[in-house]
């Protein structure tokens, strides 16, 4: 028996140090073996003894024998030998320095996650300035829980104790791959994770190692470091050596959540496996700020996992965001938060969720009830039959369309109605219904009478009615309509009558408020109208037209003047043909902004002033220059306006034309058309002190000048570019041969609509001249 015992406690010591040897280099349990052997023969030690040194971190238990002990006897196996401790000589020690490689790790005994983790800190501090560690568990579902953790506070690994299965988690990452995950360079790896700490700038570096612990759940251990920079070959070996020196202990270990289940526990998830309904039993999770940030799943029953409609499988201790990570945006979260908060119990409106029944799929409504238990909820889901969504439904189509519904029994003279009835005569539910014949004493004086004589009506001779009236609903007056049908006994007689009451307040509204529209439009226009034929009065007083060509210098001119057919209103555009004194020519067409009586009077200002200032010797640059000054002191100091004038000189056929912000005359000359070179000149009202200048050009026998506005070449959106390049085209199509040519120009240039008013001046110098 002594022999067992002895070769027992030698065997359990030699195992150890056999798996010391083999956490430390990596080899098989024979070569470890073989490596124990040889070191204590070099050393001249006894197995047994090194053994006892290596599995301590190199020092022995107690005494060591100065010599190798004799071979044991029969005599001597009594008992285990007790050898004397010699010390070395201190100089010699001193001496002896450390070989280099990792160090050798200390044997603890642990039990659970959260004391391994604590021993890891301490030995990984020292070694390689470690100021933290954490293990995490996989679970089932995907997602992992925080099992130890030391160099930590409690709230950063309450935070941290649950993560959900997302994408950008270095330790999913590391369990996937089955290889650690080695974070180094804090800038780069905060773009590809999220990383864990507040602030995550806490730990500069870090590792994870995975490591399965033999209970269909992979665990991960983190070392997180406050350094910047790479772990080193030393570092790495140790912590390799660390992960495989764990591994066995790690299998005995018990899953928290187990050990953390008591009697208490067993019975709430008894009783809620046992319930026939859909529920689950909720614990508030708070975070920093102390709100509530999440909603631990205590117990559920088999119907909630499928109606939460989570493929990660049973929620029962789990979090709620991670069964559900998108129940933040559904009514319900935030139903449960107002509930824990003292808000009463919540009820959501009803869903429609597909359902397997009798193997069959079939859609069932169902609602969400969440009620408080102590600091808990409980949620429950109550599945609607088919007789409550047809209630549900009636009272939707009631709600919607502002009707309800009311029946009369002539018999016993009993009256019920729906709750939207009550509604609509703002009458309270407590007073109850009224008999049908005290229905027309609830109508305004004016509509009683007919209401009482349709009611007499119907209970004198059965003729159902369809009335309307109205009542004094709270501050304003409500138009009501009363259908009614009659359900007589066999001899003819009345005996019940069922009616709809329907609230026509919107409509009638609707109706009133469109009239008064009708008649605002149809008086505003009349008003339009009246102002539109003023102005064009107006307009053809200051702005006489032509009826023929005229001759100017020796010139044939043709005008045309064309108002917009869009809208009503008479625009400022206008022209000016006149013979000098000195026998030379003027030409200027213009175009006010604005329409309508404003429009016309600026316009005649302008035209009027122009004819005179020229007349008596101005120059076309200083005509333009008073003006603009001109405009600007007008009654409408922001008008502005556009002008181009011409002055021909009838001895050398020379044209001399200056422009404010308006479009280039367009020249015809042997089959070609152009536009003549702009010289500068700003928008007449635009600016104080505008610069304009002068352009002269020659004009040969048979040449043709086109002065206009821009609604002849504006095609809103098109570019004006556009517009100017159809003109010219339209120009050399159509040439100003015989009579009515510019009209022919205009058709082919107007087509649709006119938008705008378009004044054109034709100038064309005779072949003869």
């Amino acid at each position: 028996m002594d022999r067992l015992r002895e070769r027992a406690a030698t065997t359990v010591v030699v195992e150890r140090a056999k798996g010391v040897v083999m956490a430390l280099t990596g080899c098989t349990a024979d070569a470890a073996e073989e490596t124990l052997h040889g070191r204590a023969k070099a050393a001249r030690r006894t197995l047994l003894e090194e053994c006892w040194i290596t599995s301590a971190g190199g020092r022995p238990p107690g005494p060591a024998p100065a010599r190798p002990p004799p071979a044991p006897t029969p005599a001597t196996r009594t008992r285990r030998p007790q050898r004397p401790w010699t010390p070395r000589h201190p100089s010699r020690a001193r001496r002896r320095r450390r070989r280099p490689g990792p160090p050798r790790p200390r044997l603890v005994h642990v039990d659970t996650h959260q004391t391994l983790a604590r021993c890891l800190l301490d030995h990984l501090a020292p070694e390689l300035d470690a100021d933290s560690v954490l293990i995490y568990a996989r679970r089932p579902g995907g997602g992992l829980e925080l099992v130890g953790h030391a160099g930590v506070d409690e709230g950063l690994a309450a935070r941290w104790r649950q993560v959900p299965p997302f994408s950008g988690v270095a330790v999913l990452d590391a369990l996937r791959s089955g290889e650690p995950c080695w974070l180094e360079n804090f800038a780069e790896d905060s773009t590809r994770y999220l990383l864990i700490g507040e602030p995550p700038e806490r730990w500069q570096s870090r590792v994870w190692l995975p490591l399965s612990d033999g209970d269909d759940s992979d665990l991960c251990i983190g070392v997180l470091r406050g350094r910047p920079g790479v772990f080193s070959p030393r570092d790495r070996t140790h912590l390799h050596a660390m992960i495989r020196l764990c591994a066995g202990r790690l299998r005995t270990f018990t899953a928290p959540s187990e050990a953390a289940a008591d009697t208490h526990t067993d019975a709430v998830q008894a009783l809620f496996a046992a319930l026939p309904v859909p529920a689950m039993l909720l614990t508030p999770l708070s975070g920093a700020s102390g709100d509530v940030e999440d909603f631990r799943v205590d117990a559920a029953t088999a119907q909630a996992a499928d109606l939460l409609g989570s493929p990660s499988g049973e929620p029962t201790g789990r979090r709620l965001r991670e069964v559900r990570p998108d129940l933040t945006d559904l009514p319900m979260w935030q139903g449960c938060l107002d509930t824990l908060a003292g808000g009463g119990p919540y009820e959501s409106e009803p869903f429609a969720h597909q359902e397997t029944v009798d193997g069959v799929l079939e859609l069932a409504t169902y609602s969400v009830r969440v009620s408080r238990l102590e600091d808990a909820l409980v949620v429950t889901w109550v599945r609607h039959a088919s007789s409550d969504r047809q209630e549900q439904r009636l009272a939707e189509l009631q709600r919607l369309g502002n009707l309800g519904w009311a029946n009369w029994n002539l018999s016993t003279d009993e009256a019920s109605w729906s709750a939207q009835v009550f509604t609509i005569l703002d009458r309270d539910p407590a007073d109850g219904p009224v008999r049908l014949v005290d229905v027309p004493a609830l109508a305004l004086s004016d509509d009683r009478p007919s209401l009482d004589a349709a009611v007499k009506a119907l209970l004198r001779e059965g003729q159902p009615f369809d009335a309307s009236f109205r009542v004094r609903g709270g501050r304003d007056v409500r138009h009501l309509r009363l259908v009614t049908e009659v359900v007589a006994d066999s001899h003819g007689t009345p005996v019940e009558v069922h009616g709809v009451v329907q609230d026509l307040t919107a409509r009638r509204r609707a109706e009133l408020a469109l009239v008064e529209s009708e008649r605002a439009i149809l008086t505003q226009h009349d008003v339009l109208q009246s102002e539109r034929v003023l102005v064009a009065r107006l307009q053809n007083a200051l702005l006489p037209l032509p009826d023929k060509v005229v001759n100017l210098a020796g010139l044939r001119v043709e005008v045309a003047y064309l108002p917009a057919q869009a809208g009503i209103h008479v625009g400022g555009d206008w022209f000016s043909a006149v013979e000098l004194p000195d026998g030379d020519a003027l030409f200027v067409v213009g175009d006010v902004a604005g329409h309508g009586v404003d429009a016309v009077a600026t316009m005649a200002q302008l035209r009027f002033t122009a004819k005179g200032m020229v007349s008596t010797g101005s120059s076309l640059t200083g005509a333009l220059a008073r003006l603009n000054t001109l405009l600007l002191h007008s009654r409408d100091a922001h008008g502005t306006a556009t002008m181009a004038l011409a002055r021909y000189h009838a001895a050398d056929r020379r044209l001399v034309w200056a422009q404010a912000g308006h479009t280039p005359p367009l020249l015809l000359r042997g089959g070609e058309a152009t536009y003549l070179p702009r010289p500068p000149g700003m928008l007449l009202g635009a600016a104080n002190a505008p610069y304009f200048e002068e352009s002269e050009y020659l004009l040969e026998p048979g040449d043709r000048l086109l002065l206009y506005t821009d609604g002849l070449v504006e095609r809103p959106p098109e570019n004006i570019d556009v517009g100017l390049a159809r003109l010219a085209d339209a120009a050399i199509t159509h040439p100003a041969d015989g009579a009515g040519a510019l009209g022919t120009l205009l058709a082919a240039m107007l087509e649709g609509e006119r938008r705008d008013d378009v004044c054109v001046l034709d100038i064309r110098v005779p072949q003869d001249s």
